[in-house]
């Protein structure tokens, strides 16, 4: 429904390394050798430990990097989003409640940073990502790629109108959607982060993809079109 991002794509996408981007923040950089749940990492994060949120957003970090690369689709730009983000979630940590997996809230912090910041206009132009995608090139390559502007037109028509049938999703629905379609992640990793069962996953999923079928098809979009 939305382009799916292979194995192999999310390899090629630039990486930034969490524990460079954390020790830039006020307090943090120390190493951990203390394997720790997040529930415990939250507890002592909310006290003030900076080593156990430093540990606590390596792993989901590299993730919530690669989700605001594909909003801003400019390495520099999404490092600084990351690192805005995790400022704002550990600013914010004292009021989480756990009602969502950490990584959750921190994808959901960092995406609407991305999207905040590509509203502003905030990046250099370069070669959609979802074009990349559908091309199978690099999106950070220098290519010369010839666009016929009544086919641009429409894929921005399209994704326009993918955009505003997931906001029409109910909750649960579009945060699935978003996290194995966007995100690229398995169907355990969104069961993980959400934590729910894996069949939650799927029969969420499921009634996601098959709303956005029925919305696209009412707007004469074919849903081949976009999977």
């Amino acid at each position: 429904m939305v382009e799916a991002v292979g194995e192999q794509d999310r390899k090629d996408e630039p990486r930034v390394d969490a524990v460079t981007t954390l020790g830039r923040l006020p307090g943090m950089g120390r190493t951990e050798s203390v394997v720790r749940t997040d529930a415990e990492l939250i507890r002592e994060a909310q006290a003030n430990d900076h080593s156990a949120f430093e540990t606590l957003v390596r792993r989901p970090a590299e993730r919530a990097f690669r989700a605001a690369y594909r909003v801003v689709r400019d390495q520099q730009a999404a490092e600084e989003v990351l690192q805005e983000a995790l400022i704002k979630a550990y600013r914010a940590l004292p009021r989480f409640e756990a009602r969502s997996s950490f990584y959750t809230w921190l994808y959901r912090i960092t995406v609407n940073l991305a999207l905040d910041r590509r509203r502003r206009g905030k990046r250099e132009p370069t070669l959609e990502w979802d074009d990349a995608i559908a091309h199978q090139v690099d999106p950070r390559a220098q290519v010369s790629v010839a666009h016929d502007p009544e086919i641009d037109l429409r894929r921005q028509e399209v994704r326009a109108l993918v955009a505003e049938g997931i906001q029409t999703l109910p909750d649960a629905q579009r945060e699935v959607l978003l996290l194995r379609e966007v995100d690229g992640l398995s169907y355990e990793e969104i069961a993980e982060s959400m934590r729910i069962s894996k069949g939650t996953v799927m029969s969420r999923l499921h009634y996601a993809r098959k709303k956005m079928i029925v919305f696209l098809a009412q707007r004469g979009v074919d849903p081949e079109d976009v999977i």
